[in-house]
C-alpha cells in the first residue's frame, strides 16, 4: 500500500469538532488519504454544536461513504487501511462495535478494522459512565480496539479551545504513526 488510508468515523456525539479537526490535520499530510462516514446522529450534532456545514465537512476527505452502504470498499478487509478513528464515538456506536452488529457503515467499518487487526482508536464522549458503558470499552479494548477518550492535555498552555481539540486528535492520529508535523509534546524538566 503506497498511500496510506485512514478511516474517519464521525458519530453523534457532543464533539463534532473532534473530527472535523482530524479530517483538517490529515488534509495537511502528504500521503495519507482519508475516507469519511458521518452518522445521522454526527449530522445532528453538527447542527447544534457547529457553524460547519456539511458541505464543509465532506469537501475535507478524499472519499466520502453514505452511512447505509454496506458495499463500500471500507466494508471490506481487502481494503487495507492503517486502521480507523473515531471521533468522537457515542455510546451508541460504541454498544454497536462492541457486539459487532454491523448496523450501518460506521460499526461495519469498526469491526472489519477490528477483525483485520488494525488499529481502531475510539474519542468516546460521554460522563458520567454506566457498567455497560464500561463494559463496552473492556470488550473493545479486548478485541483490540483502543479507547481514547478526549481528555485535555494542559502541559501545553493552550489558549483556545480549537488548540485543546487539536492536541487531543493529534494524540490520537500518533497511534497510527501518521507524523503530525508542529505538535505540542511534553518535553519534560
Amino acid at each position: 500500500m503506497t498511500t496510506k488510508r485512514i478511516v474517519i468515523g464521525i458519530s453523534g456525539a457532543s464533539g463534532f469538532q473532534y473530527g472535523y479537526t482530524a479530517l483538517k490535520i490529515i488534509r495537511q499530510i502528504e500521503g495519507v488519504e482519508s475516507h469519511l462516514v458521518v452518522s445521522q446522529g454526527a449530522q445532528l450534532t453538527r447542527q447544534y454544536e457547529t457553524g460547519i456545514s456539511a458541505d464543509e465537512v465532506l469537501a475535507l476527505a478524499d472519499v466520502v461513504y453514505p452511512i447505509q452502504n454496506l458495499g463500500a470498499s471500507i466494508a471490506s478487509g481487502s481494503f487495507k487501511t492503517l486502521g480507523m478513528l473515531v471521533a468522537p464515538c457515542s455510546m451508541r456506536t460504541l454498544a454497536s462495535i462492541a457486539h459487532a452488529l454491523s448496523d450501518n457503515l460506521l460499526s461495519r467499518a469498526a469491526d472489519v478494522v477490528l477483525k483485520e487487526r488494525r488499529k481502531l482508536v475510539l474519542m468516546v464522549r460521554e460522563t458520567p459512565l454506566n457498567l455497560a458503558h464500561l463494559d463496552n470499552m473492556r470488550k473493545v479494548t479486548e478485541m483490540g480496539g483502543i479507547i481514547f477518550p478526549p481528555v485535555p492535555a494542559l502541559y501545553h498552555q493552550p489558549k483556545s479551545v480549537e488548540e485543546i481539540i487539536s492536541h487531543s486528535v493529534t494524540r490520537a492520529l500518533d497511534l497510527f504513526d501518521i507524523d503530525v508535523p508542529d505538535v505540542a509534546r511534553w518535553v519534560g524538566k
